[in-house]
């Protein structure tokens, strides 16, 4: 009988830490299939960073790096420097990329580093507990933020695409989401071109993949896909924010 689903080569054959219903796994799945379809395997190296995702390196098949608290940006660019030929990811949520990370990736943006950055924003702290992170939304309610988030006290979320198209260094800046079949479809086909665009070596990227925690949102998983849908994309819309002349 042919085979019709299978696990991507890039993934490895154990059981994700992650939450029920968090949507980890399907952006992994989606960066292994990328990377599967393109033939990179045994030419990529992927970046961890700290948070839920700190396990990353145990999931994927292929040579992976674990690097301190917001600093992946800075070691992907190390590693791509010396070894120019490899496509280098990092894979890092919103605490670790925009609160402790800030400088590292809106630096290598400003310097247009061939590397692409996979950011997961699921607008809270995952990993310690469900605070506020810089993608909270306003009004929403967290363990730091117990009667929401107020912008005369916490300020306003970073819409970080937005914030980085101006810069010249940036070559490809999108924001997808993984709540529906059709948005995940999409979402694959964005990460696979951020990749073509290192590939080419047109500089830095960066996909903004929204997804879902539903321990800290204190919703069922179904809760948490029509929380995401309702509240994240009216404010952090989806679409391609900036992309090299000629890349379809």
């Amino acid at each position: 009988m042919k085979k019709v689903f299978a696990r991507p080569k890039t993934l490895k054959d154990v059981s994700y830490h992650y939450c029920p219903g968090c949507t980890h796994g399907i952006a992994h799945r989606l960066i292994a299939e990328a990377i599967d379809e393109l033939g990179i395997q045994n030419t990529t190296i992927g970046l961890a960073s700290v948070g839920c995702s700190v396990f990353t390196m145990d999931y994927f098949d292929m040579d992976m790096v674990q690097a301190s608290h917001g600093r992946a940006p800075a070691v992907a660019t190390g590693i791509k420097r010396v070894l120019p030929d490899r496509v280098i990811f990092t894979y890092q949520g919103d605490g670790d990329l925009a609160a402790i990370g800030t400088g590292e990736f809106v630096h290598a943006a400003a310097r247009g580093e061939n590397i692409t950055v996979i950011f997961i924003n699921n607008a809270v702290y995952g990993m310690t507990g469900g605070q506020m992170a810089p993608t909270t939304l306003m009004g929403q309610v967290t363990k730091t933020t117990p009667f929401g988030r107020k912008k005369e006290i916490n300020g306003f979320p970073v819409k970080v695409c937005e914030m980085l198209a101006p810069l010249e260094g940036s070559a490809y800046l999108a924001r997808v989401a993984v709540h529906s079949p059709k948005s995940i479809i999409q979402a694959k086909k964005v990460i696979k071109k951020s990749f073509e665009v290192q590939m080419a070596g047109l500089g830095f990227s960066l996909v903004e993949v929204l997804s879902t925690c539903p321990t800290n949102w204190g919703l069922s998983p179904l809760e948490a896909v029509k929380w995401l849908e309702d509240n994240m994309i009216p404010y952090y819309p989806l679409g391609e924010f900036k992309k090299p002349e000629g890349v379809a």
